[in-house]
């Protein structure tokens, strides 16, 4: 996908998205409008369509290979294959990530990946690092309460992070990737 996805309804920020009978999604700082722009945040059960317990506890026998969670038919939750496979499109640019850009981040988008600062919505219930930071989870955990994370910071200098842990109950971007 191009864009962060933007499913779901909307749940205030000082809530946990605990209703496993339907999708649910943060706005940064509780407006929609901003889902229309960054696409929603999403905790790791709700992304991965497992019930709101995986949250705080292992379900690491649930995660399937190719695992669709909230995203469409025929696609799957976006890895760290996926973006390497990304990082290395070559565009004819020196600076930035190659082939990315969108909003405050560098380069070209000759991918057609665009990097949205989605920020992210803290399991303290507090939202920050809007257009600075693109976030999401992986579809794999660490633990009973930490998934992987990847993170992209908009200067070219801070570099990518893909170890990074977080809580699963944080609120990230969800990328899908199609399936072939």
């Amino acid at each position: 996908m191009a864009e962060n996805l933007n499913i779901g309804e909307m749940v205030l920020g000082e809530n946990d998205q605990n209703d496993d009978s339907k999708i649910e999604r943060y706005c940064y700082n509780n407006d929609t409008t901003r889902c229309d722009i960054f696409g929603g945040l999403y905790q790791w059960a709700e992304m991965m369509q497992l019930p709101s317990r995986c949250n705080t506890e292992s379900c690491s026998d649930l995660i399937q290979p190719n695992h669709q969670g909230i995203c469409p038919d025929g696609w799957r939750l976006f890895t760290w294959d996926d973006y390497v496979v990304i990082r290395q499109y070559k565009d004819d640019f020196d600076w930035g990530i190659a082939g990315l850009r969108s909003q405050s981040f560098s380069g070209y988008n000759t991918s057609g990946f665009s990097l949205i600062g989605g920020g992210f919505r803290s399991f303290e219930s507090e939202f920050s690092k809007l257009n600075e930071y693109a976030y999401w989870f992986f579809p794999t955990e660490d633990g009973k309460k930490v998934a992987n994370v990847g993170l992209i910071l908009n200067s070219i200098n801070d570099g990518v992070y893909r170890e990074d842990c977080g809580s699963k109950r944080h609120g990230l971007s969800v990328r899908c990737t199609k399936l072939e």
